[in-house]
């Protein structure tokens, strides 16, 4: 999932950010459907009492958190969607507490703590005063609004029971994803920026139709099933480190010590988490 920070820097050079958001969800309902269009087709009435909550689910899941993060990327840094990012856990806790009830442990909060430290020491590369010097942008505002809806997104996608598998109710998801960005890509098109479809357009939508969205977001309604949503959200702390890993891996950045650091105190916070006692 943290490749969508690649794409949120990278992608919207090519491709305008509500367009690469409404052919990303476009192209993963294509690519799903054939797969699960019969049990979808088989439970019409099911798809009819759950259409709201589908709807709710692809808006949020897809449509905030799918074209947010891409606006901001032309406005701010990685840095910053990161050091802001880190909010949705939080969300997610402080959401869960008051719709669901779900108080968190001792451990959790400071689990929750040592993630925040890791990632801010990784992203500061391990200068505190980068991180005195934060300034908030325009595109800071949008990663916030991402932040918000995942973690609307998780929460309800776990307490609202659905009748489908788990990737036709995924497939279905999407649908209602580009469904709700499609107004918004037109009048993008229309007004502000045309898309061009060419070869880097072609790259950018399959890449994030394929790695943070088919694999991310099914491995990560899986993980939910098995953690719950508050706990599954500490995932996103793992972004920094694997950004990290990406840089050093693609872009030949060197590995130093604040790498390690940071790394270690993510893991801890997430380890904490569990709420297993060291």
């Amino acid at each position: 999932m943290s490749t969508n920070t690649i794409i949120a820097r990278g992608g919207v050079e090519f491709v305008p950010p509500i367009s690469l958001a409404f052919w990303r969800w476009l192209t993963v309902f294509l690519i799903l459907t054939p797969f699960f269009y019969q049990e979808i087709f088989s439970k019409k009435k099911e798809f009819k009492k759950e259409f709201f909550k589908l709807f709710f689910l692809g808006s949020m899941g897809c449509g905030v958190c799918g074209a947010f993060p891409f606006i901001a990327g032309m406005t701010t840094t990685m840095a910053n969607i990161g050091i802001i990012y880190t909010s949705s856990p939080v969300i997610i806790i402080l959401l869960s507490f008051f719709l669901f009830n779900e108080k968190p442990n001792l451990l959790k909060i400071i689990g929750l703590i040592v993630c925040i430290l890791g990632v801010f020491v990784i992203i500061s590369k391990g200068n505190i005063n980068l991180l005195l010097n934060f300034t908030f942008t325009s595109g800071d505002f949008w990663v916030f609004g991402a932040a918000a809806g995942w973690a609307l997104y998780s929460i309800y996608l776990l307490n609202w029971r659905s009748k489908f598998s788990l990737m036709a109710r995924f497939t279905l998801i999407s649908m209602f994803g580009f469904i709700s960005l499609l107004p918004f890509a037109l009048i993008e098109n229309i007004y502000f920026v045309k898309t061009n479809y060419n070869e880097s357009f072609l790259f950018w939508v399959l890449f994030a139709a394929i790695s943070p969205s088919i694999i991310a977001f099914s491995l990560h309604t899986r993980l939910q099933s098995y953690l719950g949503a508050s706990l599954a959200g500490f995932g996103l702390y793992l972004f920094a480190v694997y950004g990290a890993i990406f840089g050093i891996i693609i872009f030949k950045e060197p590995l130093l010590n604040f790498h390690y650091f940071g790394g270690a105190l993510v893991f801890l916070g997430v380890y904490l988490a569990r709420g297993i006692k060291l």
